[in-house]
C-alpha cells in the first residue's frame, strides 16, 4: 500500500457538523455519507459518488477509493492538487468530525483508509443488544417491491424448483422487509388454462355428487390429474367434452366456476401445508386474477403496432429471436405470455411497484428474455450501457435465477 500519513477525525482542519447517524443504515452507508460530505468539500466542482469498500488489509476498516478517479477529472484544469495522493490527503482531512471515525490515513495513490472508533462500535453493539438490530438495516432506494416467487401449478405436485423459488424468494423478502421496504409477496400460481377442462369433466364423471364432497374424497390430486390426462389422451369423446368445459369455464358458467374453485381449494390446502412448515407468507394472485386485464394490455400493444397476425395467431416479433412471442393462440385463447404481460401492467399501474423481482428457474430464461423485450418495445425505453429508463413509471424489473442475478429492462 505504500507509506501512510494519518489524520485524526477529531483533529481535521475543517470540522463541519456531523450528520445524524443513528438509524442511518449500515456502517458502510454511514461511512459513505461522511465521505460524500468530504468529497463535496474537497472537489466541489466535481459531482462524484463515494467509492467505499471494506478493507482487506491491516490499514483500516473501510477504504475510500475516489482519489485516482478524481485526479483524472481535475488534472490539467488548474487544480492545486499535484497528484492523487494529495487528493486523498484532502479527503482524509475534510472528513467531518464525529464519533464514528477514529482516524484516517492515506496510502499509495490516494487510498484513504478509515479506522472506526472502538468506543463508537462498542456503543452501537450495546445499543443493538438492548434495542435490536433494526438500526443497522441498510437504507435502500426503494419503498415498494413486488416479489414473484414460489408459483406452483394447481393440481400438480410442488417440485424442487418451486421449493427453491419459495426459499430464495422468502429470503429476499425478509431482507427487504428488514430494510423497511414494503414487500408485496406474490404467489403467481398456475390456476388457469386448458388442463382445467379435463380436470372438471373428470370430476363430474368420477363424483356426480361432487358439490357435496370434501377434499378428502377426491384424494391425491396428482393421481386425479394423471387419471384425467390419460382419459383425455385416450377418449376422443371425453376430450371433446373437456374442451367444451374450458369454453364454459372461461365464459363464467357457475357450475364450471364452482368445480374449478373446488379443485383450486384442494391444491391450495396442500401448498399451505408446505408454506406452514417453511414459515413462508404469500398472497396468492394467480393467473386467473389477471385475466380481466389481458384485453386492454394487448390492445395497448396492438395500437402501437407491436402485435401482428401470424399463421392464425397474434404475436410479437422480438429482435434476436427466430420464433415470435405468441400472445393470442390460433383458437383465440390467451397463454402464459399474455398473462405475464397483464401481470406486469397491473404491478406497475395498480400496485405501483418500484422494483419487481421474479424468482424463477433459469430454464425460463428465453421466455423472460422475449417477454421483457416485448414490454420494452411497448412501454420501456432504452438508455446507455444496456440499462433502461422509464417512459411513464419508475421501476426496476429483474428475473432472479438460482445461480445468478441478471438485470433486465426497468419500467
Amino acid at each position: 500500500m505504500g507509506d501512510e500519513t494519518s489524520t485524526s477525525a477529531s483533529g481535521s482542519a475543517q470540522e463541519p457538523a456531523a450528520p445524524a447517524l443513528q438509524g442511518a443504515g449500515s456502517v458502510k452507508q454511514q461511512i459513505s455519507n461522511l465521505v460524500a460530505l468530504s468529497l463535496r468539500a474537497t472537489v466541489p466542482e466535481v459531482d462524484v459518488e463515494p467509492i467505499v469498500e471494506v478493507c482487506t488489509g491491516k490499514f483500516g476498516d473501510y477504504q475510500c477509493n475516489n482519489a485516482m478517479g478524481l485526479w483524472s477529472k481535475v488534472k490539467g484544469s488548474g487544480t492545486s492538487f499535484k497528484n492523487p495522493n494529495a487528493i486523498g490527503q484532502a479527503i482524509a482531512k475534510n472528513l467531518p468530525a464525529c464519533d464514528v471515525i477514529e482516524s484516517a490515513s492515506v496510502a499509495g495513490p490516494g487510498f484513504v483508509n478509515i479506522v472506526l472508533s472502538k468506543s463508537w462500535v462498542a456503543k452501537r453493539i450495546q445499543d443493538m443488544l438492548v434495542n435490536g438490530i433494526t438500526t443497522w438495516a441498510p437504507i435502500l432506494p426503494v419503498k415498494r417491491v413486488v416479489l414473484d416467487f414460489s408459483s406452483p401449478n394447481i393440481a400438480k405436485e410442488m417440485h424442487v424448483g418451486h421449493l427453491r423459488s419459495t426459499i430464495i424468494g422468502d429470503t429476499l423478502a425478509r431482507m427487504f422487509e428488514f430494510s423497511n421496504v414494503e414487500v408485496l409477496r406474490r404467489n403467481h400460481v398456475g390456476d388457469w388454462g386448458t388442463q382445467f377442462g379435463m380436470l372438471i369433466e373428470f370430476l363430474f364423471e368420477k363424483f356426480p355428487n361432487w358439490e357435496e364432497l370434501g377434499s378428502q374424497a377426491i384424494g391425491d390430486l396428482q393421481v386425479f390429474y394423471k387419471a384425467s390426462k390419460q382419459r383425455f389422451d385416450e377418449d376422443a369423446e371425453f376430450k371433446d367434452r373437456a374442451q367444451q368445459a374450458v369454453v364454459r369455464l372461461q365464459g363464467g358458467e357457475e357450475k364450471y366456476r364452482a368445480a374449478w374453485k373446488k379443485i383450486c381449494e384442494i391444491s391450495r390446502n396442500e401448498f399451505d401445508q408446505v408454506y406452514k412448515l417453511l414459515d413462508v407468507q404469500l398472497e396468492e394472485k394467480g393467473e386467473s386474477f389477471y385475466n380481466p386485464y389481458i384485453p386492454q394490455v394487448l390492445e395497448k400493444l396492438s395500437s402501437q403496432g407491436l402485435i401482428e397476425e401470424s399463421e392464425g395467431a397474434r404475436v410479437i416479433f422480438i429482435q434476436g429471436h427466430q420464433i415470435p412471442l405468441i400472445v393470442v393462440k390460433r383458437d383465440g385463447g390467451f397463454n402464459y405470455a399474455s398473462t405475464d404481460l397483464a401481470a406486469l401492467w397491473y404491478r406497475l399501474n395498480v400496485e405501483k411497484a418500484e422494483w419487481i423481482i421474479y424468482v424463477t428457474d433459469v430454464g425460463q430464461q428465453q421466455h423472460f428474455d422475449m417477454f421483457f423485450k416485448g414490454c420494452q418495445d411497448g412501454w420501456l425505453a432504452s438508455r446507455s450501457k444496456g440499462k433502461e429508463v422509464p417512459k411513464n413509471e419508475s421501476c426496476w424489473v429483474w428475473p432472479c435465477s438460482w445461480s445468478r442475478w441478471q438485470a433486465l429492462p426497468n419500467s
